[in-house]
């Protein structure tokens, strides 16, 4: 079964590619809190906590 988000995808070889898929839903979740849209801040802290998770923490495979 293949993941939701691969870290192994081509289009994720550049570092800042990953880094910017992780931050730009976190950046967007303060957004929402900021003007008081509670869920919508949890939805995309969770989607940014998840990409961070998967892209940056755990990272693709070393060949």
């Amino acid at each position: 079964m293949k993941s939701f988000l691969d870290a192994n995808h081509p289009m994720f070889r550049r570092a800042w590619v990953r880094w910017a898929t992780a931050l730009a839903p976190l950046g967007w979740a303060g957004f929402e809190l900021m003007m008081g849209n509670v869920f919508w801040a949890i939805l995309f802290g969770a989607a940014g906590g998840y990409a961070a998770w998967v892209l940056i923490v755990k990272g693709p495979d070393q060949p």
